[in-house]
């Protein structure tokens, strides 16, 4: 056993003590023990010295797992264990976490509202996608390149557009802390940088994806792979597979199936599939309401349900897939499934810089008003989209409904009046279930029926010809030119009344 004294007067962790601890820790052989009275220096000192080799969110993490919450020296850590220059490289009114649907839509919806509001959006990406539309892709209906749009065209005129990804967040000093320790300060935070699909997570699946029959319409560059494997099947075994909730879309998984069902109906190919769907939840769909539509399909398609199996593993070269198979009050049960091709939904989470942070709940989302969509400590914060804890839909459709309510009650923030606006819950799935046919479920908190049709016209429950009209040729534009423009067609927020 060796030992190695780094002397640290508490509060007062210095430059000189992270490097001659960062020496130590490459110096001695492992495993390596820190000690002081209370843990808390020799975790500060780990985490500073991990900078150079780990990210962010991983070391945020690692110390909150055991107990020790290292916010005091966010920007310290991001900025490699030294200590960095106090002040803000940038201050913005209002900061906004994400270019996807939500942010670009309330940025747009705000400056609506307060034209010449000093905006900026964060956000990494070079590419803006138009994800409702890759299950259509996945069918040959859309192209690839249909959904997706150069970034910096889509940034409202007047918005600051910061390419960067966020490390971490500082509320009590009103900051954002960018990796490489940019700091940007806000008066407001808007936080919607969607979720996390934790591909890895399922052994396998990376190193085959793309190919071997294994594909997703979660990935804009594996949907058009979808097609290919669809048209050039002929017989065998077809899997669809859906993981635990929460993920995007509850709907689309099944969406994948339907429609790919269709497809093998149209050539002829259908009596020659064996189509399972392997669900790890225990229901076709959430809202009761829709479920007997979607079961005509479910029988049309013959396909096979298997509740409360989940993905665990997957050998692409091999065609094999396991699932744990655990329904309530039963032992788990390991299953092995052979296919001629899989589509796979990955399991999905809040990311990273999400879960370890202070805005988080215990389950790792937004703490957020489910109403006024307002953090439920940091009343400078609002969050919308996939990363929020309310229970509603995680669609592209429940975000359009959210940013007016976001913008609206900012607007009454920086006027000095409470919040004038709520959310319902609304969020709308259309389930393709046939080339021409929807069956467009829309509901709110609950599982609450929030039609925005007459019934005459649309009747949710009930495959329609007039909503796969609405997906395919109306939707599109209404994003693209209306959406993230602050167009609030169809989307005005509901008023708060005076009690």
């Amino acid at each position: 056993m060796q030992a190695r004294y780094v002397p640290i007067s508490g509060g007062m962790v210095g430059d000189d003590n992270v490097a001659a601890f960062r020496a130590a820790l490459r110096d001695m052989p492992g495993p390596v023990l820190a000690y002081c009275r209370s843990g808390t220096r020799s975790a500060t000192l780990w985490s500073l010295a991990q900078a150079d080799d780990m990210a962010l969110p991983q070391i945020l993490g690692a110390t909150k797992a055991v107990g020790y919450d290292l916010s005091g020296v966010i920007r310290r850590i991001a900025n490699g264990g030294r200590t960095p220059v106090a002040r803000p490289d940038a201050t913005h009114d209002v900061v906004i976490v994400g270019a996807g649907a939500a942010g670009i839509s309330v940025a747009a919806s705000l400056l609506s509202r307060k034209p010449g509001l000093d905006i900026a959006i964060i956000d990494p990406a070079d590419v803006h996608s138009y994800q409702p539309g890759w299950t259509m892709v996945g069918a040959g209906v859309f192209t690839a390149e249909q959904t997706a749009k150069r970034m910096a065209s889509l940034i409202p005129a007047g918005v600051t557009l910061i390419k960067g990804a966020v490390a971490a967040f500082e509320p009590a000093a009103n900051a954002v802390i960018l990796e490489g320790c940019l700091v940007v300060g806000y008066k407001r935070l808007v936080v919607c940088p969607g979720l996390a699909l934790d591909w890895n997570r399922i052994p396998g699946l990376v190193e085959t994806l793309g190919h071997h029959g294994v594909t997703s319409n979660y990935r804009y560059d594996l949907a058009p792979y979808m097609w290919q494997l669809v048209q050039r099947m002929k017989r065998g075994r077809a899997i669809f597979t859906q993981p635990p909730m929460p993920i995007k879309c509850a709907g689309a998984p099944q969406k994948a199936m339907y429609l790919s069902g269709d497809a093998w109906h149209r050539s002829g190919a259908l009596k020659d599939i064996d189509i399972q769907f392997m669900n790890a939840g225990g229901v076709l769909f959430g809202v009761k309401d829709y479920v007997p539509a979607l079961m005509e399909y479910v029988k049309k398609y013959d396909a096979t349900l298997n509740f409360f199996y989940n993905l665990v593993q997957i050998d692409g070269p091999a065609r094999k897939a396991w699932f744990d198979a655990a329904a309530p009050d039963t032992p788990v049960e390991r299953i092995e499934v052979d296919f001629d091709m899989i589509h796979v939904t990955p399991p999905q989470t809040a990311p990273d810089f999400i879960r370890v942070s202070a805005l988080a709940d215990a389950a790792g989302w937004v703490d957020v008003d489910q109403a006024t969509l307002r953090h439920k400590t940091h009343d400078n914060i609002w969050s919308l989209g996939d990363v929020m804890n309310a229970p509603n839909a995680k669609t592209a459709a429940a975000a359009r409904m959210q940013a007016p309510v976001v913008a609206e009650n900012i607007a009454a923030d920086i006027d000095g009046r409470p919040a004038c606006a709520d959310y319902n819950g609304y969020g709308s799935c259309p389930l393709t279930v046939e080339r021409g046919r929807i069956v467009l479920a829309e509901f709110g908190y609950g599982g609450k029926l929030l039609p925005s049709f007459p019934k005459a016209l649309i009747d949710g429950t009930r495959p329609s010809r007039l909503a796969w009209l609405l997906k395919e040729r109306i939707l599109p534009p209404v994003y693209w030119r209306g959406m993230l423009r602050g167009h609030e067609w169809m989307a005005k927020p509901h008023k708060i009344t005076a009690s």
